[in-house]
């Protein structure tokens, strides 16, 4: 399959490109920026995404890209731009002050590859510190700005071009036009990666991996885990048993509503009430890595053991998907958090690893639910974490703090499902916050628990923002909470966007 490389320079929106080549039906890989492939016959381009650093400072990243330059299309943004003048000759300065945010083209050369169809004035978003104030030889350019006179740049005699701006944010309005006259105008992509395509690819890559090899799946109940289930029962059939464990941390009642759920699905499912022996060890435990941590090793844990009673089973399948491992380091080298998939399993695991969905966006994941027939309510399911409400009590654990937040998310989900806005949310819960506060109640004082609830909307996790529900809703949900939860006297919305902040708490 026909594969775009995104080499990682660092930049908070690398994602964000390898999400928008994803949407031009492109099968893409984002790589650390020293890591290009030895075997690239399957490679139609290469991207160079932005960076906080300087092409001249002494740390730059400065790999050598004599090994596909000039043979493949390269499409440079912001400091891959600016890397691409550097190495070529060209002169990269620091600006007197930094550019951030909307600019504008105002001048666009209608002649060039990549502004087919884009005529200015044509908003972008601007984000660096250096600007390139001269071309190499043999290089002209194709876009300015008012301040900013090599906005883009393409060779004369080469398929290399390159931005000073973000064509994969939103605030650049004609971005996902640009990137698809790279991907598919100048790269030529078939744009063959679908669902059904991975579907079907997919179940003939894993019969040839597991064989007749017994498989051990982990449901969490969510989407991710879900599809992967779906996925290898029409690979391997009776050869996938899947356990779901009851680690206590789960919502109200989902453990038993979530079995029920699997039946429907004609897979081969055992439940695992491990409650106790989960919030056990996490007795007394505040660190949100640790939890993480030993939440991971637990699960791993309860698999051996499970997996021990079934003969001849030698791998254990998981939902990780593509933004788990990005932000767990697996792919760039930087740790946002750790992932229950990819960050808590210890080196001696007995079995071995089948990640499935490892290429794949959540968006992507759900339209493979969707190929796979599986039903509506649970391919758009909330995503909910691996260490579920561990990661949403802040601070240590206990029975007591399990029961009030399970509560406070039961009458928060309900009150969603209920008032039309589940779907238009991408995902929502509560946390639990680590003080108390004073209130009244009656005529009498109270010093109970603080509640926040948090609502995002998203289209693959990447980047989100605060869901704007209703006021009426909200006061409602607001007073049936402290209404009918004991141990809280007060609700707080949180209106962070990510990024800065993450969507879970911890």
């Amino acid at each position: 399959m026909q594969r775009i490389i995104i080499l990682d320079f660092g930049s908070q929106t690398t994602q964000l490109i390898g999400r928008r080549v994803r949407e031009l039906h492109t099968f893409c890989e984002i790589l650390p920026y020293d890591k290009y492939p030895s075997d690239d016959s399957d490679v139609i381009g290469v991207i160079l995404s932005g960076s906080p650093l300087s092409v001249y400072a002494p740390d730059a990243a400065r790999p050598d890209l004599s090994g596909f330059l000039g043979r493949l299309p390269v499409l440079g943004i912001c400091y891959g731009a600016q890397l691409l003048s550097y190495s070529l000759g060209g002169l990269v300065e620091p600006v007197g002050t930094r550019e951030y945010g909307r600019a504008e083209l105002s001048s666009i050369d209608p002649s060039c590859p990549l502004f087919s169809g884009i005529k200015a004035p044509s908003q972008v978003w601007m984000s660096h510190g250096d600007t390139i104030t001269r071309l190499p030889e043999g290089y002209k350019v194709t876009a300015s700005t008012e301040s900013v006179r090599f906005a883009a740049f393409e060779a004369s005699d080469a398929p290399v071009w390159g931005v000073q701006f973000h064509p994969e944010v939103m605030h650049t309005t004609e971005g996902a036009r640009l990137l698809e006259n790279f991907v598919v105008g100048i790269c030529g992509s078939r744009r063959e990666w679908t669902p059904d395509s991975f579907v079907e690819s997919s179940v003939q890559e894993l019969r040839t991996m597991l064989g007749n090899d017994k498989v051990v799946l982990g449901l969490s109940g969510g989407v991710d885990s879900s599809v992967a289930a779906v996925l290898l029962n029409r690979a391997i059939g009776s050869n996938l048993t899947c356990i779901f464990v009851n680690h206590g941390l789960l919502r109200k009642h989902e453990f038993e509503d979530v079995m029920e759920d699997y039946k429907g699905l004609g897979l081969n499912v055992i439940g695992v009430d491990a409650s106790e022996s989960f919030l056990s060890e996490l007795a007394g435990e505040a660190d949100p890595e640790r939890k993480r941590k030993i939440i991971g090793r637990k699960f791993v844990e309860v698999f051996n053991a499970e997996a021990a009673k079934i003969e001849g089973a030698r791998w254990l399948a998981q939902g990780t998907i593509y933004p788990d491992r990005i932000e767990s380091s697996n792919i760039t080298g930087k740790v946002i958090k750790s992932h229950h998939n990819v960050g808590g399993l210890p080196k001696e695991m007995k079995l071995k690893l089948c990640e499935p969905l490892k290429w794949l966006f959540k968006d992507e994941v759900r339209a493979v639910g969707l190929s796979l027939r599986m039903p509506r309510r649970m391919v758009f399911r909330h995503p909910f974490p691996g260490p579920g409400l561990a990661v949403r009590i802040l601070g240590d654990i206990t029975p007591e703090k399990v029961r009030i937040l399970q509560d406070v998310d039961d009458i928060f989900m309900r009150g969603l499902r209920d008032n039309g806005l589940y779907e238009k949310v991408w995902q929502a819960g509560a946390i639990l916050l680590p003080v108390r506060t004073v209130g009244v109640m009656g005529d009498e004082r109270t010093y109970d628990r603080a509640v926040v609830l948090r609502a995002v909307t998203s289209s693959d996790a990447m980047t989100a923002d605060w869901a704007d529900l209703p006021v009426g809703f909200m006061r409602n949900i607001s007073n049936e909470i402290i209404n009918k939860v004991k141990g809280v006297n007060r609700v707080c919305y949180d209106i962070s966007s990510k990024p800065p902040a993450t969507i879970e708490w911890e």
